[in-house]
């Protein structure tokens, strides 16, 4: 009838309506974020700003987005604790609670821009309101692990000459125990609860302060963080970045690693003390209007994790290898993940069969990344991409990344070498800006590191390659493979071996065996290793790292 015809083109062309009210918004939105307004500079249109504070050009610039309704109603973080606890905050919120933070550190502690302060925290909310305020005031944050040690920190307080620390309670006696020792700390800050002497308290102090302040003017290569490096090769170093190197950097660069949307919720569960914390939990997030997600974890536990996946819309998971081991391990595929579409990590390689057993588990790819302190990201795996086990992907926009000899000439594809990255006539946005070494500083010319390699006579044997084929092995948990000292030889392989606990086995000496001619069947004969010990664990790092340096040094030590 008439009446039906006309009610039917009444819906349509409120559908219509309805279709074109969505593409405006979306179109609004992607010119109105943060990301699209830098797009002439990602052309070469413009110049890459002399003043640049991430503060004040990122997260307050998404604070005003998202009051005019334009960005999701997700929240910017989102925190817990695995105990009931929650936090969640709008940009607005932390813009709020971090100019709290900010006059703390400048009014209460005498803060300055360019002045150092170390923060030392574990996984908790006031982490990230601190740095945030740091980069409002103009200070230089230097993050450090919580396992760090009396010896640790005062070896940073002295090496940065901090003028403040934060921590928590469980460092505090520490701290105390070596700050007579440290001349230039004026003020120490505790999360706390509870109160100490000689300690004021953070808590309190920055909510009975008010949020009127006025962000600090910053050039784009001032200092913002310093990060000390693990320390593999000698004393830790002080790796300075800029506003520039951490925080325009993603500002700068294509969608890569991450390609997050404002409506997406990341959570890496690296440690606050190193690098990828602030990559994947800071900058790169929030250039997206993106929320980071964090859960304290007090200890890495693979039924918190999965769970985690399971209770949060988490699209994006950022985490060490020695997690995803851990993971695989489980009865994955009975469990459901709300939201989960990318896994990304990073630190060392992944084996091919923890790769394929996450596939077959829970149908996503792990995407590897690539890269250090002192670079940030140099490879990835890009979103989309197929992953090659075994690959790191592609480099990183902005690093002119090659593969050359010892002599820095680059070699042809199919050949090993060392892994370099181009710093000069121009020094990429995202490198650090240099050593700070006590009261010197040194800009830096800086060749990325290769994986290792070790020579037996006439063979060149990648560690790697032989801890995949040992991996394959059902009773394999874990493994590293490192040089071994050898009367006849000079040095063959060597096998550290972590059973899995669903095998068990008294003849240990068949077992052996039975690894060695698995690895002859599996690669070329001559890389099986000649000798093999079981432990119970490997030595790593804070950020799951297995310490094959350790171990290469216990072997040649018994000499």
């Amino acid at each position: 009838s008439s009446c039906a015809c006309t009610r039917n083109l009444l819906i349509a062309l409120k559908c219509l309506e309805l279709s074109t009210v969505l593409k405006q918004s979306s179109r609004l939105l992607l010119t109105s974020d943060v990301y699209s307004q830098y797009e002439p500079v990602r052309r070469g249109k413009q110049e890459i700003p002399k003043y640049f504070n991430f503060a004040s050009d990122v997260l307050d610039k998404w604070s005003e987005i998202e009051k005019a309704g334009k960005r999701p109603s997700n929240p910017a973080f989102w925190w817990i604790n695995g105990e009931g606890e929650e936090v969640k905050w709008s940009f607005e919120e932390l813009g709020f609670l971090s100019r709290q933070v900010a006059n703390v550190l400048t009014k209460v502690c005498g803060l300055q821009k360019g002045d150092r302060i170390v923060v030392i925290l574990p996984r908790v909310p006031e982490w990230w309101l601190v740095i945030v305020a740091c980069m409002r005031a103009g200070i230089v944050l230097i993050p450090g692990i919580s396992q760090l040690s009396a010896k640790d920190i005062l070896y940073r307080l002295q090496a940065s000459k901090a003028t403040c620390i934060v921590t928590d309670g469980t460092l505090t006696p520490a701290v105390d125990s070596v700050a007579s020792e440290c001349q230039f700390l004026k003020t120490k800050l505790i999360v706390s609860k509870g109160s100490r002497e000689g300690w004021l308290n953070f808590t309190d102090l920055y909510k009975n302060q008010s949020a009127d302040h006025s962000c600090v003017k910053t050039r784009i290569q001032d200092s913002m963080i310093i990060f000390f490096t693990s320390g593999t090769t000698g004393s830790p170093k002080m790796a300075e970045h800029s506003q520039g190197s951490l925080g325009f950097r993603p500002l700068l660069s294509e969608r890569y690693w991450l390609d997050l949307a404002p409506s997406d919720v990341i959570w890496s569960t690296a440690d606050t003390g190193w690098v990828v914390a602030s990559l994947a939990s800071v900058f790169d997030p929030w250039v997206f209007g993106s929320c980071i997600f964090v859960h304290k974890l007090p200890r890495i536990e693979s039924t918190a994790i999965l769970n985690t996946l399971c209770r949060f819309p988490i699209d994006t998971l950022v985490s060490a290898p020695t997690l995803f081991r851990m993971l695989v391990q489980n009865d994955v595929s009975s469990y459901k993940f709300m939201n989960l579409k990318h896994c990304v990590s990073g630190g060392e390689p992944l084996n091919p069969e923890v790769l394929e057993q996450w596939k077959s588990k829970t149908g996503l790819d792990i995407h590897e990344i690539y890269g250090q302190t002192e670079t940030g990201i140099i490879c990835s795996g890009f979103k989309g991409m197929k992953v090659k086990p075994g690959s790191m992907g592609k480099a990183a926009p902005l690093y002119d990344v090659q593969i050359v000899d010892k002599n820095a000439n680059i070699l042809p594809p199919g050949q090993q070498g060392e892994i370099a990255v181009r710093s000069k006539p121009i020094k990429p946005l995202g490198f650090f800006s240099g050593y700070v070494v006590r009261t010197l500083f040194y800009s830096h010319t800086h060749k990325a590191k290769s994986y290792s390699f070790f020579s037996l006579p006439r063979y060149r044997i990648g560690p790697f390659e032989v801890e995949n084929a040992l991996i394959e092995h059902p009773a394999v948990a874990e493994t590293a493979v490192v040089s071994s000292p050898d009367p006849l030889r000079g040095e063959v392989v060597k096998a550290f071996v972590v059973l899995s606990p669903t095998f068990s086995s008294s003849d240990l000496e068949s077992l052996t065996w039975d690894l060695q001619e698995h690895v002859k069947k599996t690669t070329a004969p001559y890389k099986y290793p000649r000798k093999v010990e079981f432990v119970q664990e490997l030595p790593k790092t804070v950020t799951g790292k297995i310490k094959r340096n350790e171990l290469r040094k216990k072997e040649w030590g018994r000499m």
